[in-house]
C-alpha cells in the first residue's frame, strides 16, 4: 500500500527522467510504500495543484517553468534557494511546504567529478554561461562555489539583470558575450537552454581544453556537446547533473541515504532505451 508519494511537476514533462531515477532509489532501498509520478502543471496551476494534495504527498520536483513561481506557495526555503532564486523541490513540513534546490548540488558535484580526472585544472578563472534564466541562476551558484572568477553571459538579446545581480553579488566579475562571441580561452561553458536553439554557438566554439557542461538532457547530444568533444573539452552530459540533484532530492525527502548506484544504472538503461 503507498502510503508516501512525490512526483515531478512541469511543462511538458513527458521526457522527464526523474520518475526512473526515484522509482530506482525507492526499489534499492526497500521502500514498498513510496510511489513517484510525473505529473503534467502549467505555471498557472502550481498554487492549486499543491493546496489539492493530501498528507501523503511528502516531496515535490519542479521543472521548467515552475522553478520561479514556486516562491509564491511556499512558508519557507533554504540558504540555496534564496541566493539562487530558484525552487526545484519543494518538501513538506507538517502542513507547509518549503522549498530547496538540488540543481546547484548536481552541478557541483558534476564539475568536480570531471575536473577531478584533468590535470593542471586547479580552477575556473575565465566562465562562460550560456542563458540567462533560471537555469542559469543555480549555474552561477555553482561556478561560485568551485571557485569562479569571472562570467561571461551569452545570451540572444540582454542577460536577465537579477542574474547579473546575484553573480556580481557571489564575488564574480561578469560581461556579456553575443551569440558565438567566444573569448580566445575558456576554462567552463555551462550551457541551460535547448542546444538546438543556438547553432551558431557551436559552430564558432574554439578549441580548448577545458570543460562543457551541458545542462539540456531530453535531445540527447546537444550540438554544443558534439562540437565541445570535437575540439578537445572534457563534456559533461545533463544527465550527470540529473542524477546528482536527484540524489540529493532522495535524501531530502526520505531521509535516508541515497543509492546512488542503482540510480546511475537505472539512467543509463533509460538512455540507452531512449537513445539507441
Amino acid at each position: 500500500m503507498v502510503t508516501h508519494r512525490a512526483a515531478v511537476l512541469g511543462s511538458p514533462i513527458g521526457h522527464s527522467l526523474s520518475p526512473v531515477l526515484h522509482t530506482a532509489a525507492y526499489r534499492a532501498l526497500g521502500l514498498d510504500d513510496w510511489e513517484y509520478t510525473a505529473v503534467e502543471v502549467a505555471a498557472g496551476g502550481l498554487g492549486d495543484h499543491v493546496a489539492r494534495l493530501d498528507p501523503s504527498w511528502r516531496g515535490l520536483s519542479l521543472t521548467m517553468p515552475l522553478k520561479e513561481i514556486a516562491f509564491d506557495i511556499v512558508a519557507d526555503v533554504s540558504a540555496v534557494a534564496r541566493s539562487s532564486g530558484v525552487i526545484n523541490t519543494l518538501l513538506r513540513r507538517g502542513d507547509e511546504w518549503v522549498g530547496d534546490n538540488t540543481d546547484v548540488a548536481g552541478m557541483v558535484r558534476s564539475l568536480r567529478d570531471a575536473t577531478s580526472a584533468l590535470a593542471g585544472l586547479g580552477r575556473f578563472d575565465a566562465v562562460v554561461i550560456v542563458g540567462s534564466g533560471a537555469t542559469a541562476r543555480s549555474a552561477v551558484c555553482a561556478v561560485a562555489e568551485v571557485g569562479a572568477r569571472h562570467v561571461d553571459f551569452m545570451v540572444r538579446g540582454e542577460p536577465r539583470v537579477r542574474t547579473l545581480q546575484q553573480a556580481q553579488q557571489s564575488g564574480m566579475s561578469v560581461g556579456r558575450l553575443g551569440l558565438g562571441a567566444w573569448p580566445e580561452h575558456v576554462d567552463l561553458v555551462v550551457s541551460t537552454v535547448p542546444g538546438v536553439a543556438w547553432v551558431d554557438v557551436a559552430s564558432t566554439l574554439p578549441h580548448g581544453d577545458g570543460v562543457v557542461l551541458d545542462v539540456v538532457y531530453a535531445d540527447g547530444a546537444s550540438l554544443l556537446a558534439s562540437a565541445a568533444r570535437e575540439r578537445g573539452y572534457a563534456v559533461v552530459p545533463g544527465t550527470d547533473m540529473l542524477l546528482h540533484q536527484a540524489v540529493e532530492q532522495v535524501r531530502l525527502m526520505t531521509g535516508r541515504t541515497p543509492p546512488i548506484e542503482a540510480m546511475r544504472t537505472a539512467l543509463t538503461d533509460a538512455l540507452a532505451l531512449r537513445h539507441p
